[in-house]
């Protein structure tokens, strides 16, 4: 997987929405040069474009899937219905950018698209690919690169609202096996990366709740010590939170 350059510490991270308006502008052509010949061969034009970013989200070069991704964006902001009526063909194209094998910007750019598109879908129809999206963000919350830590964060902890019944043991088993990466990032060197980490901790504290088996257990039994050290030096705030919670 390719690098982004390095980042100083405290620069702002790009925004899951923020686009810079150059490369706003050359999505955007891109789309205009799509409808475009669809219109010329008079075809129906919005079901033509999915297959053609389809075609393109394959292609070997990365500045092409890039585009994609950042387009399938700038669509669910713009005609959110459309992605509703098209979201299995949506959600195909951005898990496969998601686990693009090269290039970083490609997964990044996918990551900030499945937040917006997720957020408007409220995590209904969603189906297998709960899994899929779950499996490869949580491998990049320990990403050496901070704006892919940051966006994996994000996503995670939208994901933890969108799990439901449906997906709840899946998610709880992931969520613990997430822990480390979580308290370890609470101190993360970027300090927005450390703030999603906190704002996905409270998220997912639902799924750390001790298990009905273990009732039987005394209080101290229970509780993780590890957990509880770890929060009462670091952020003690956030152990009072799961305390009153019930949480540990």
């Amino acid at each position: 997987m390719d690098q982004t350059p390095g980042r100083m510490l405290g620069q702002p991270l790009s925004s899951p929405t923020t686009q810079p308006k150059k490369k706003s502008t050359s999505v955007m052509s891109f789309f205009s040069k799509v409808s475009w010949n669809l219109r010329l061969q008079k075809q129906e034009p919005l079901k033509n474009v999915f297959f053609i970013l389809a075609e393109t989200a394959r292609d070997p070069s990365v500045k092409k899937r890039h585009m994609v991704m950042r387009g399938l964006g700038t669509m669910a902001c713009e005609t959110p219905d459309k992605v509703r009526k098209y979201k299995k063909i949506i959600l195909d194209l951005l898990v496969h950018g998601l686990y693009d094998p090269v290039s970083s910007e490609v997964i990044h750019e996918s990551m900030k698209t499945l937040t917006i598109i997720l957020g408007k879908m409220q995590g209904k129809a969603l189906g297998s690919f709960f899994i899929d999206i779950t499996l490869q963000t949580r491998t990049l919350l320990d990403d050496e690169n901070d704006c892919l830590r940051y966006s994996a964060f994000v996503l995670f902890g939208q994901l933890a609202a969108l799990a439901g019944r449906k997906w709840k043991r899946f998610f709880t088993g992931q969520v613990k096996q997430t822990q480390d990466s979580l308290l370890t990032h609470l101190q993360d060197r970027n300090p927005q990366v450390a703030t999603a980490c906190q704002t996905t901790f409270r998220a997912c504290s639902p799924y750390l709740r001790q298990s009905k088996d273990y009732s039987f257990q005394n209080e101290e039994d229970q509780r993780n010590p590890k957990l509880c050290r770890q929060l009462s030096h670091y952020h003690p705030e956030l152990l009072q939170f799961f305390y009153a919670n019930k949480i540990l």
